[in-house]
């Protein structure tokens, strides 16, 4: 920068100094001092907002002398932009923003970072342009009971400067030879710490605005809420059946006995919900308990019909078991097979569970032409059966036409013999062998049934709840009277002492049912707490409407 420019920055900083001496800060950076660089900041804050501008500049003149070797000569400003994270300006965490410009001359210097190694060998004179942003943090160096406390600030800023470099290489610090021209692209880091000197004091900076005293407004009336009305709910409770009611939720295996249905063999028995079923070994009566996945299924047997025949509330009624055997082989074999796997699952029960043989029903279906006919026929309308069922394939699946001829074989072929062999000579034999007979080699269906002592508590629950319904509440609370210590009572019992205005009775009972279990008396309490207090705002909006009136009444 020549004397005349630099002149005119002076002169334009002097003119921002009468512009905004208001709120003009004065800065220098100590560590940009420790280079032996003087230098001096100026900042302040337009138009009172969290922003504030201004510009800082160093120059160091020396060494003058050419012939030193080392230089660090050089001229630098940058204005500058801080960004206040909170309200009060000059005070906390700020962003900045930092333009920069800078001619130099260096030569022999060794920058910290391994920054510009080339600049140990040589020299280097030219212009440097750059932009950074940073964070910041401001404070104040004592309270404001002190001069320091109202006018003296350090701060602490760091950040990234990004800029490009255009200058001439020289062969040594004293000489005048030139290497050639080059620029550069660079990052490089900024560290300053800045002691600053606000003219105008702290206190005035933070003064607060005027207080601006309004007329107190009218008191205005309240509005009254409309009078709520609770939603109770009451469901009916369900009847319970003893410990086969623990099972029967996720075993559909159980049926109550009134469901009873007789095998014939038109059933398709493994489409049937929760029908169990084990395997057996080919041409075998023999049950083995790890053979594919037959042990969860015989445990899960022998434990639900262990429970409910110790059980006082439900009982065992009828075990209902089905043998099958494959299509494959000679009818009345097979039929004996059937029987013997039926046999076989019956005395696996009965070895660990004391039962007579009267609860047991066996039914020997022979062979399982209704469940082979059945997986044939989803293989040709069931999609997702038929990627399941070929996705491990080796055998080229059969076509829809070649299925078609498969049932129709079925259907017509009155003797069974015949058709398997009929069977056994098409084209789907090979594929049906190894992808559904696998699964007909087995008994196994078994299906228990069960019956229980009728739960009369929630008989009378249930009586009292529709009572409940029909308005007639005297007569649902006498109804209640010899099931109130039931949990499952608390519900109704709380909404019928609600409806005959009990409410503190009412309240007492949901209570109960809350803190056994009961979900529907919880919800109820719920209800009536939001009841109450709906009740207290509509009475404290009346109460206030009067004071303010003067009459008593609403």
């Amino acid at each position: 920068m020549t004397r005349k420019n630099l002149c005119l920055f002076l002169l334009w900083i002097g003119f921002a100094c009468s512009a905004y001496g208001q709120d003009f800060v004065v800065k220098n950076n100590l560590l940009y001092d420790a280079t032996l660089t003087p230098n001096l900041g100026f900042e302040f804050n337009p138009a009172g907002s969290r922003v504030t501008v201004g510009v800082n500049a160093g120059y160091r003149p020396w060494p003058t002398d050419d012939n030193k070797n080392r230089k660090y000569r050089h001229l630098m400003i940058a204005p500058q932009m801080h960004i206040y994270l909170n309200d009060s300006v000059y005070h906390k965490g700020f962003i900045g923003v930092t333009g920069i410009y800078s001619h130099y001359n260096v030569a022999s210097l060794k920058f910290p970072f391994g920054m510009w190694r080339s600049v140990r060998d040589e020299r280097r004179q030219g212009d440097l342009y750059a932009l950074g942003i940073s964070y910041g943090r401001s404070f104040w160096l004592d309270d404001r009971s002190s001069w320091i406390g109202r006018h003296l600030r350090m701060e602490v800023e760091a950040g990234p400067d990004f800029g490009i470099t255009s200058y001439t290489r020289y062969d040594c610090g004293h000489c005048g030879a030139e290497r050639g021209k080059d620029t550069k692209a660079f990052v490089m880091p900024k560290l300053s710490l800045q002691l600053a000197y606000n003219i105008v004091g702290r206190d005035t900076l933070e003064k607060k605005a005027p207080v601006i005293v309004t007329p107190p407004t009218p008191i205005q009336p309240k509005a009254v809420p409309e009078e709520y009305v609770p939603q109770l709910t009451v469901p009916f409770v369900e009847d319970f059946q003893g410990a086969a009611d623990n099972w029967r939720k996720d075993n559909p295996v159980l049926v109550l006995e009134s469901e009873y249905k007789p095998y014939d063999n038109t059933r398709i028995l493994r489409k049937e919900k929760g029908m169990l079923y084990v395997h057996f070994p080919f041409d075998k009566t023999t049950l083995l308990y790890d053979f594919r996945d037959n042990g969860p299924v015989l445990d899960r047997i022998v434990d639900i019909t262990r429970d409910i025949m110790a059980d006082s509330t439900s009982s065992v009624r009828r075990i209902q078991i089905v043998g099958l055997a494959s299509v494959e082989g000679n009818t009345p074999h097979n039929q004996e097979l059937s029987e013997g796997r039926a046999q076989a699952l019956k005395r696996y029960v009965q070895e660990r569970v004391d039962t007579p043989d009267s609860l047991y029903e066996l039914n020997a279906g022979g062979e399982a032409w209704t469940e082979f006919r059945d997986q044939v026929n989803d293989l040709l309308t069931d999609e997702d059966f038929r990627r399941k069922i070929a996705v491990n394939s080796k055998i080229a699946e059969p076509t829809e036409a070649q299925l078609r001829e498969a049932l129709d074989i079925i259907d017509n072929e009155t003797n069974p013999n015949r058709r398997e062999q009929r069977l056994k000579r098409h084209a789907t034999w090979p594929f049906m062998r190894d992808h559904i007979l696998t699964d007909q080699r087995n008994s196994g269906y078994l299906r228990i049934y069960y019956d229980y002592v009728p739960d009369e508590n929630a008989k009378a629950i249930n009586e009292a709840s529709e009572l409940l319904n029909a308005g007639r509440y005297d007569e649902a609370l006498a109804r209640l009277e010899g099931v109130k210590d039931d949990p499952r009572a608390a519900n109704t019992l709380g909404t019928t002492l609600f409806r005959l205005k009990r409410y503190e009775e009412a309240k007492k009972a949901w209570q109960y049912g809350a803190d056994n279990g009961n979900e529907a008396a919880g919800k109820n309490l719920r209800e009536y707490m939001y009841f109450l207090d709906r009740q207290r705002q509509r009475q404290d909006a009346i109460d206030f409407n009067r004071r303010l009136t003067g009459n008593t009444g609403e």
